[in-house]
């Protein structure tokens, strides 16, 4: 029971953390992104995924990790952004990988059209109280792209071989 409730909780709401934490600092702190990892390892074994199945699913994290480093050597991707959406690749696996990638493009591809109108109105007096709401609205701050990785993630992982050991 205990086992069942961590595999539905740990991903999401480490999903969700990252996200929240994305908007309101631009930043995805690595230590989400570490007890993702962790948390997988433990759970994996302890609901009984094959070993062969669990290096698939290092495989789709290192693979997605590697991808994004360089990503995040051009400039193209933040380093939080590139260490989440490899721990989620991790969680999804080498067969939900590209569901998981192509999620991430087509919930970011409205999520920096959000931003760019938000960024093109005033911003209202009353948001300037808000450090998060004026941070987003400067130009040159970035997109939040843990969101996109975190509603991505929720959508595939109902999927993933390791939810699937619930009968899900």
């Amino acid at each position: 029971m205990v086992l069942q409730f961590l595999i539905l909780v740990i991903f999401p709401a480490g999903l969700i953390l990252a996200a929240v934490n994305d908007i309101a600092t631009m930043t995805i702190s690595n230590w989400i992104s570490l007890v993702l990892v962790a948390c997988f390892c433990g759970l994996a074994v302890a609901a009984g995924l094959p070993l062969a199945q669990i290096g698939w699913h290092f495989a789709a994290g290192g693979l997605v990790l590697v991808i994004c480093f360089a990503l995040f050597a051009f400039n193209v991707l933040g380093g939080g952004d590139a260490k989440l959406l490899s721990a989620a690749a991790l969680w999804v696996g080498w067969n939900d990988l590209f569901s998981l990638l192509f999620m991430t493009a087509l919930l970011g591809g409205p999520l920096c059209i959000l931003l760019m109108v938000y960024r093109s109105l005033p911003m209202p007096v009353w948001a300037y109280d808000f450090k998060w709401l004026y941070r987003l609205h400067q130009p040159k701050t970035g997109v939040p792209y843990g969101v996109a990785i975190c509603g991505a993630g929720l959508i595939v992982y109902a999927e993933t071989p390791l939810m699937k050991t619930l009968g899900a």
